[in-house]
């Protein structure tokens, strides 16, 4: 099938197609209670203070990190050196590859799951009975670096992006180890990340006319070790935590961590969603798990 932007903004839609259309809640279902993020706050991490604070202050984030990975599964990192200047110009590409025509965006719509550069709308268009509320983009980054070619500017710009952030991800791997009292580089080295797989996954949002009765994406939970996820200024993600639903509002210059399903039974895999919203344009990054079998 063809991707929902074009469709969304190919005139004047009022009304979202029936096989978009998700059931609502009654309300009378406590799992699917939504609350404010002032009534339970995702824990904050200041990656400063695990890189190059002093011992005292290294060890309490550490411990911070710990407890956050172990009750929420979620958590904010503030003040991670990646230039927010890149981090803005990640967006404006991903931005710029959407807005290839959908004649260009074909030439990167794969048709397996491991194909190294793969673009399409949805989730899984070939079981699914609702679709979902948003086109993708899924690069494979490391070992091997891939890119598409279109837009020009999206290699360089993907590459020093991608590489500065596993560099996050990796000294946030050593603090987790820590956290669960192994040595600093025990995840490092025994599932081998100098190696291991990472993927630049951009999600776009269209805007929608009906979003109450859509989702841009369901309740899952992240493969791999640990995504980081950076957005633009739009609100929609909400997270599960002690049953319940609680809205996402992400900190300026900040990623959002979650710990994925490899890492589940050390820490928490969490579940997650994008609910409803007018328009959204993310960029989530899988950025560590263990080399690929071959």
């Amino acid at each position: 099938m063809g991707f929902l932007k074009e469709f969304a903004e190919s005139g004047n839609l009022t009304t979202i197609p029936s096989n978009y259309i998700f059931c609502t809640s009654t309300g009378d279902d406590d799992d699917d209670q939504v609350v404010a993020e002032a009534e339970e706050v995702i824990p904050t991490i200041d990656f400063s203070l695990l890189k190059s604070g002093t011992p005292e202050q290294r060890s309490s984030t550490i411990r911070d990190l710990g407890k956050a990975c172990q009750e929420w599964g979620f958590f904010m990192v503030v003040n991670h050196g990646v230039p927010e200047t890149l981090r803005e110009e990640m967006l404006r590409g991903c931005q710029s590859f959407f807005d290839l025509t959908e004649e260009e965006k074909q030439e990167y719509a794969g048709k397996h799951v491991l194909d190294p550069i793969r673009c399409g709308t949805s989730f899984n268009t070939s079981v699914e009975k609702v679709l979902f509320w948003r086109d993708f983009l899924k690069v494979f980054v490391h070992p091997q670096f891939h890119s598409p070619d279109k837009p020009p500017e999206f290699r360089e710009i993907s590459l020093e992006y991608c590489k500065r952030t596993r560099e996050v991800a990796r000294e946030l791997l050593r603090g987790i180890s820590q956290s669960l009292g192994l040595e600093e580089w025990y995840m490092d080295t025994t599932l081998q990340l100098e190696s291991g797989f990472q993927i630049l996954i951009a999600n776009i949002y269209p805007r929608c006319p009906q979003p109450q009765l859509t989702m841009g994406l369901p309740c899952h939970s992240d493969h791999g070790l640990l995504t980081l996820l950076i957005q633009n200024h739009v609100d929609g993600l909400q997270v599960q935590h002690k049953g319940k639903w609680v809205h996402v509002n992400a900190l300026p210059n900040s990623f959002l961590v979650n710990t994925g399903d490899h890492i589940e039974g050390y820490h928490i895999s969490r579940n997650h969603r994008l609910g409803s919203l007018w328009y959204g344009h993310w960029i989530s990054r899988a950025p560590i798990s263990p080399p690929i079998p071959q």
